[in-house]
């Protein structure tokens, strides 16, 4: 499992908080992670520098897990972000900013979508260009947030027929219980992120609160084209909707284990998430940081090999 800390003399913050990583068409590695914050390193494995907060979003506040690609000789980035003046919990709006270079600066160029609308995933497919986000169901069963899809007429606008592709159907989902009235348990299903593999499509995702015991990394999966439409795939969940089986959770040495992003790289695939050593719940500042570790993709299944 190996870790991206600060180094003694870095400036960087500590937390490194939904760890979205790419390389970049100079062959270089980036990682985006909340806040704006940017790193990059030539090696996978290497030594990573703090490139600093790279995004300039004015009147704003409270930037979530950016996601970034590139398209049509740019870098884009899809992140969440509150008005300035904005009290409401639920106030993120979903909005992209771009730049020429992967190390940023991003400049804020527009609202996507309204709130509540967070961990933006854009991805180019044969059949087009796709935007998975997360937005809140407050009347169902299991009320919560849960995972949509839309396509996109161009990096700057969605067509504005989003499915609902992935919802909670766990106990082991719950953020917190009697959240916003006695009675209805809150669920999260958050930080998607898709790939494609020889006939089957994978749709990864974290449930429940990162300072919860179940807080996990699952996924989905379909069979189909590469050139389906992702809105109408049969998406479903791994082992099944009623079993808690996670890829990652807590372990030995670490809990906290969530919201990740997948690199191919050399023929391997390679799952980047956020973690925090024992006992840092207790600690004021945000302490989780970026892991990565080999993903193996085997026919539908999934499983970590750990570093």
């Amino acid at each position: 499992m190996k870790v991206y800390k600060r180094k003694a003399n870095d400036p960087a913050p500590l937390g490194q908080a939904d760890p979205y990583m790419i390389k970049g068409e100079d062959g270089r590695y980036y990682m985006y992670a909340t806040e704006g914050q940017i790193y990059s390193s030539d090696k996978l494995f290497g030594d990573w520098k703090y490139e600093g907060i790279g995004l300039h979003m004015p009147g704003q506040k409270v930037c979530w897990a950016p996601s970034v690609i590139y398209l049509d000789g740019k870098y884009y980035m899809y992140y969440s972000s509150m008005d300035e003046d904005c009290k409401e919990e639920h106030g993120h709006k979903l909005r992209v900013a771009v730049s020429e270079k992967p190390e940023g600066p991003f400049e804020y160029v527009k609202t996507i979508l309204p709130p509540f609308a967070i961990d933006a995933h854009a991805v180019q497919t044969p059949s087009g260009l796709y935007l998975f986000y997360c937005n809140n169901d407050y009347e169902a069963e299991r009320a919560g947030t849960r995972i949509y899809c839309d396509k996109m007429t161009d990096p700057l606008n969605v067509e504005g027929k989003p499915v609902c592709v992935v919802w909670p159907t766990l106990d082991e989902e719950i953020y917190m219980k009697d959240r916003f009235r006695k009675g209805q348990h809150w669920h999260t299903i958050e930080g998607a992120f898709y790939f494609y593999k020889d006939g089957i499509h994978y749709l990864m995702y974290s449930g429940a609160c990162y300072q919860n015991p179940t807080y996990f990394i699952g996924y989905c999966t379909a069979k189909g084209p590469e050139d389906a439409d992702l809105r109408t795939l049969d998406w479903k969940k791994y082992p099944d909707e009623n079993t808690y089986q996670p890829l990652l959770t807590k372990n030995e040495i670490a809990e906290g284990l969530g919201h990740n992003s997948v690199l191919y790289e050399n023929g391997k695939y390679y799952i980047v998430y956020h973690a925090r050593d024992y006992g840092d719940i207790e600690k004021e500042e945000d302490t989780r940081s970026a892991r990565i570790d080999e993903l193996i993709v085997d026919d539908g299944k999934l499983s970590v090999k750990r570093l």
